[in-house]
C-alpha cells in the first residue's frame, strides 16, 4: 500500500523509509525523492561565511587527506564484498565532504593532495553506480574525477576515470566510442603511466572491442596486455591505488574477453583463475562464474553452463549487483 502511495503521489517518503530504500535500491536521496538539492540561502554577510570556509580549507593537513583516502579504501573493501547498494549514503556524504574541502582550497599546494583523494573517490562512486543501475549518475561522477584529476595534474588518475568511464558507454550499446575514449586516455597518459595501469587500459581496450565485434583489434589489445602486466603476486600500483591487477587478474580477464568472443579457449583460461582468484573479490566472483556460463554455452555444455549461472546469480544478489544480475538473466535466457 505504501508502495502505491509514493509512486502515485499521495503519500511522501518519511525519512525513516527513505533510509531503508536508498540502501535497498542503491540510489542516492535525490534519486529516490527525484527532488533537486535545497538552494544554499546566503547569509547577511556572504563574505564572512566565504572566508571562514576558505580558511577550514586552507588548513586541511596531510593528516587530513590520508583521512580521506583511508575512508575511501575502507568503502573500496567493503564494496567488493558487500557491494554497493548498502554504501549509497556513505559514499555520497564522503564525496559532498572532498568537494566542499576542494572547492575552497585556493592555492595549488593545498588543491593538488585534495583533488587527487577526490579522483580516486569519484571513480570507485562511479563504478559502484554502474553496478547499481545508476548510469547517469555514474557518469557525472568520472565528470567529476576528471575534473579532480586535472586539478591534481594527475595523468594516470585521469586516464583511468576516462577508461572506466568508456563501460558507461558500452553499457548504453555505444562500445565503439568506448573504443576510441579507452584509446584516447592510453594517449592522454602516454609514457607517464606505470606498466600495471598500461597493462589494466589495453585489457580495457579489448573488452570494448569484444564488445564492439572488433576480435583482431581485441586479440591485440589482449597481447599488449600480457606483454605490459609486471610479473609478481603484487596487484596495488602504489601510484594508482584504483588498480587491482596482477598476472592472476588478468588470466581472468582474458578469459572474460575470450568469453565474449565466443573463443572455446576461455574455459582452461577461466577455471585458472577461479582457483588463484582471491575470495575477498566476491563481486569479480560472480564476474567470473558468469564468465564460465559463457564459455560453456558457447560449447554446448548446458549443464556446467546452469552450474556456473546459479553460482553467479547467488554471489550477484548477495553483493545487490543489477548490473551482474542482468547478464545473468541474459545468459539465462539462452539455456
Amino acid at each position: 500500500m505504501y508502495v502505491s502511495e509514493w509512486e502515485n503521489g499521495k503519500r511522501t517518503i518519511s525519512d525513516r523509509y527513505a533510509a531503508i530504500l536508498r540502501q535497498l535500491l542503491g540510489v542516492t536521496d535525490q534519486e529516490l525523492r527525484d527532488t533537486a538539492p535545497a538552494p544554499v540561502v546566503p547569509s547577511a554577510d556572504g563574505y564572512d561565511e566565504l572566508l571562514s570556509r576558505i580558511d577550514a580549507a586552507s588548513s586541511v593537513s596531510e593528516s587530513m587527506v590520508k583521512a580521506f583516502n583511508d575512508q575511501t579504501e575502507l568503502l573500496r573493501t567493503m564494496d567488493r564484498q558487500m557491494g554497493a547498494a548498502g554504501l549509497v549514503d556513505q559514499m555520497t556524504g564522503h564525496l559532498a565532504a572532498l568537494e566542499d574541502a576542494l572547492n575552497f582550497a585556493v592555492l595549488p599546494t593545498a588543491r593538488r593532495p585534495v583533488a587527487l583523494a577526490l579522483a580516486g573517490a569519484s571513480t570507485l562512486a562511479a563504478w559502484q553506480a554502474i553496478d547499481s543501475g545508476a548510469v547517469e549518475r555514474a557518469w557525472r561522477h568520472y565528470e567529476l574525477a576528471k575534473r579532480a584529476a586535472r586539478d591534481a595534474e594527475a595523468p594516470m588518475y585521469l586516464a583511468h576515470a576516462m577508461a572506466e568511464q568508456a563501460y558507461v558507454l558500452c553499457e548504453a550499446g555505444r562500445p565503439a566510442l568506448g573504443v576510441d575514449l579507452v584509446r584516447d586516455a592510453r594517449r592522454t597518459v602516454g609514457q607517464a603511466g606505470s606498466a600495471r595501469l598500461r597493462a589494466w587500459l589495453y585489457a580495457a581496450e579489448a573488452e570494448m572491442c569484444a564488445h564492439g565485434s572488433m576480435p583482431d583489434d581485441c586479440r591485440r589489445a589482449l597481447d599488449a596486455a600480457m606483454a605490459s602486466i609486471p610479473p609478481g603476486p603484487e596487484d596495488r600500483d602504489p601510484d594508482m591505488l584504483s588498480i587491482f591487477l596482477n598476472g592472476a587478474h588478468l588470466a581472468r580477464w582474458h578469459g572474460n574477453v575470450l568469453a565474449l568472443l565466443g573463443d572455446g579457449d576461455a574455459v582452461a583460461s577461466l577455471y585458472r583463475a577461479l582457483e588463484g582468484m582471491d575470495p575477498t573479490f566476491v563481486r569479480a566472483r560472480a564476474g567470473l562464474h558468469a564468465d564460465l556460463a559463457q564459455a560453456h554455452l558457447t560449447r554446448a555444455e548446458y549443464d556446467d553452463a546452469h552450474t556456473h549461472l546459479r553460482q553467479a546469480r547467488m554471489l550477484a544478489s548477495r553483493t545487490g549487483s543489477v548490473r551482474q544480475r542482468r547478464r545473468v538473466d541474459m545468459l539465462s535466457a539462452r539455456l
